[in-house]
């Protein structure tokens, strides 16, 4: 639930700054972003705080191998990902790569899930919420329609 909260709160936030003349953020769509960066920043931290991190490598499931290791790659591809969604220019990158990210590592939460471990969530409000982020991503990958259209220079096209 936490992740959720850092999402809705970071969004709200951001465009609140949008709105009040902060024009990196006057849009939803980075304000969209800034939420993402503000929950992964969150979710990424868990991946090094000892505490947490012993409860995600205890969410991957046994059959996945050095589950130690694959705790600290995702949380540095969040990272990434994260700093990526800071970049306009890598933005929809990011956005693409954290929803392979978040698809990837859905078995760990079916896994959690049936074994009660971790974070005890059940299976159908984990399920709900990875489709609330995947969603929040996707939306920072449609194209918006420009407001601003560039003049024509100059050029004319005439018919006979």
């Amino acid at each position: 639930m936490e992740p959720l909260i850092a999402l809705v709160v970071g969004f709200t936030g951001a465009r609140l700054a949008g709105l009040i003349g902060v024009d990196a953020l006057d849009g939803w769509q980075p304000a969209l972003r800034a939420g993402l960066v503000t929950m992964f920043l969150l979710t990424s931290l868990a991946h090094f705080v000892p505490r947490l991190r012993s409860e995600l490598i205890g969410m991957v499931p046994p059959w996945m191998p050095r589950a130690d290791l694959l705790v600290t790659v995702t949380g540095l591809l969040e990272v990434a990902g994260m700093v990526g969604l800071l970049i306009p220019a890598t933005a929809r990158w990011a956005a693409g790569g954290l929803i392979l990210l978040m698809i990837a590592m859905f078995p760990a939460n079916v896994s959690a899930a049936r074994r009660g471990v971790a974070q005890g969530d059940p299976l159908g409000r984990r399920t709900l919420l990875q489709l609330v982020f995947i969603a929040a991503a996707a939306a920072t990958l449609v194209r918006t329609q420009q407001t601003h259209r560039p003049a024509a220079r100059g050029l004319a096209v005439f018919t006979p």
